[in-house]
């Protein structure tokens, strides 16, 4: 197969809509198959950080005018602050330090909305995004096709097809069925507080600005981080995700109405500042949700064929440090450079698939393991454990040159840019 033809994306989340956009761009035909019946049909989730990884992605795969809006609409990525409970703060890690090349727009980082940015993602798609396509499987046929079957008996044929389809992608389950995922060992509540004048003033300060986590004396942490609309457009809100280990949790916890997990993580945060507990308990109550982190396994390398995968579908990992969403941008920015690297007659689909997993597997591998970690460590909490992490981030926040070389790096080493996306 010396052509990408046709390329047929299942899912129209984040990541295969800047496919899409990169393909298009390419000036390869390419057809989405989303689930969804219509953009907006189901909860979309909360505000997302897309650093430098995903500004690269975004950059380079979309238009320069839609580029220009995904800067419009985005807030301030902001800095990073540490936490007590009781809101003392212990220290605050500066963007200068965070992404020391921010001043190049596709080299900062920013706090976007996801619903807005996967309607932005999907401008200028209409006429290849189908909704409502439910994908049941696929067959690879003997002239190197591969045709996609869906629920309502549709079908689709295209000469590569990717499974753009999230955790539970139904692409991996039946191409790759030996890679799993596994329980992370970790549970997040998330919470969504909008930010009024009046919220606004009763807040800690530090809440109100960039990212923090709350550092405790337990095995759990709390995140939160800002979002700030350029425009009236939507309103501000601060998100916050308890995390915590399973065991501190109901069993059924993923399964708890937004009254339940109020009541929940009430009793986890007893003892913690009152402004904060208060927030907590009086967010949104129709954004309140838990759910189990799942992390995929290392695999095996396998047989290069015009199947492949992305995103959740190939690397689940729990959302701490929000580097999923931005390996799956890195995958789609990836890939839509070496099938457009087909489409100029410059290589052969099949060895530039080839060359996508094997980068793929071994950025995603490391991200994975890099993101278990950080949840791990942030997770063994104790006396001592957390004594001495006060004690150090109070250090860096006294000596400069130590908080850029010490915690500068966890920030930057996951964005650093690999040798393709530097040409």
């Amino acid at each position: 197969m010396s052509a990408p033809g046709r390329v047929i994306i299942i899912g129209g989340g984040i990541g295969g809509l800047c496919l899409a956009q990169g393909l298009r761009r390419a000036g390869i035909d390419v057809a989405v198959h989303e689930r969804d019946q219509a953009v907006g049909s189901r909860w979309e989730g909360y505000r997302i950080h897309v650093n430098p990884v995903g500004a690269r992605a975004l950059h380079a795969c979309l238009p320069d005018a839609r580029w220009q809006e995904f800067l419009a609409t985005t807030g301030p990525g902001g800095d990073f602050g540490f936490l007590t409970e009781q809101m003392d703060e212990l220290v605050v890690v500066e963007e200068s330090v965070m992404y020391p090349d921010g001043a190049d727009p596709a080299e900062n980082h920013y706090a976007a909305d996801r619903a807005t940015l996967r309607r932005l993602l999907l401008t200028g798609l209409e006429d290849v995004v189908q909704f409502g396509a439910e994908f049941v499987g696929y067959e690879q046929r003997p002239d190197g096709t591969v045709e996609a079957s869906f629920a309502d008996g549709r079908t689709a044929v295209g000469d590569v097809l990717v499974g753009a389809d999230g955790a539970s992608s139904r692409v991996r389950r039946q191409y790759l069925p030996h890679i799993r995922t596994v329980d992370a060992g970790a549970v997040g509540v998330a919470h969504k507080i909008w930010l009024t004048d009046e919220v606004r003033a009763a807040l800690p300060s530090r809440l109100g600005t960039g990212m923090n986590i709350v550092n405790v004396n337990a095995p759990c942490f709390l995140f939160t981080s800002v979002f700030e609309p350029p425009d009236s457009s939507s309103a501000p809100y601060l998100l916050c995700a308890l995390v915590t280990r399973p065991d501190l949790l109901p069993p059924d916890v993923s399964e708890l109405d937004s009254d339940a997990l109020r009541a929940v993580v009430d009793v986890l945060v007893a003892g913690w500042h009152p402004q904060l507990r208060r927030a907590l308990a009086a967010s949104d109550h129709g954004s309140r949700s838990a759910i189990a982190f799942r992390a995929a396994e290392p695999g095996e390398p396998w047989p290069t064929t015009p199947v492949t995968v992305m995103g959740d579908a190939i690397h689940l990992m729990p959302p701490v440090g929000g580097l999923g969403g931005n390996t799956a941008l890195r995958d789609a920015h990836l890939l839509s450079r070496l099938l457009g690297a087909v489409a100029r007659g410059e290589r052969d689909t099949v060895s530039a698939i080839g060359e996508y997993e094997s980068e793929m597997r071994e950025y995603g591998t490391a991200t994975v393991r890099y993101v278990l970690a950080q949840t791990e460590q942030a997770l063994s909490r104790g006396v001592l454990a957390t004594a001495g992490a006060r004690g150090w981030f109070r250090l860096c926040a006294a000596v400069p040159a130590l908080r850029r070389r010490t915690l500068g790096s966890g920030f930057a080493g996951p964005a650093a840019a690999r040798a393709w996306e530097r040409v």
